[in-house]
C-alpha cells in the first residue's frame, strides 16, 4: 500500500467515527426537552414547597396565640380553684354570670336600649 491509500483509509475512518459521534437530531431534541421539563418541574416544586412552608408558619403562629389564650384562661381557673372561700366564689359567679338574685332582692333592667 502506498501513502495515498493510507491517507484515504485514515480519512474514511475519521469520517465513519465522526458520523458515529453525531447523534440523531430527534434524539438531541428529546434530550433537550426532557432536561428542560425536569428543570421546570424542580423549580415549580421548590416554589410550591416554599408557599406551603409559609402557610404552615401562619398556622403555627395562630396556634401559638391560641395556646397562650388558653393558658391564660387556665391560670384564671387555677386561681379560682385555689381560693379558700369557694362559697363566696359560687355566690359571685351566680350573681354576676348567671344573673341570679336573692329572694328579697329586686333587679331593674333598662329595656329602652339606650
Amino acid at each position: 500500500m502506498n501513502e495515498a491509500d493510507l491517507r484515504a483509509k485514515k480519512a474514511k475512518v475519521k469520517y465513519v467515527l465522526k458520523k458515529k459521534k453525531q447523534s440523531h437530531p430527534l434524539l438531541r431534541l428529546f434530550i433537550t426537552v426532557s432536561g428542560l421539563a425536569f428543570v421546570v418541574y424542580c423549580v415549580s416544586s421548590i416554589v410550591l414547597t416554599q408557599a406551603e412552608i409559609a402557610e404552615k408558619k401562619q398556622e403555627l403562629d395562630a396556634l401559638i396565640v391560641e395556646a397562650e389564650l388558653l393558658e391564660e384562661a387556665n391560670d384564671g381557673y387555677q386561681s379560682i380553684l385555689s381560693e379558700d372561700d369557694e362559697a363566696a366564689f359560687m355566690e359571685r359567679y351566680a350573681v354576676e354570670v348567671l344573673g341570679y338574685a336573692y329572694p328579697n332582692e329586686r333587679r331593674f333592667y333598662d329595656t329602652t336600649g339606650n
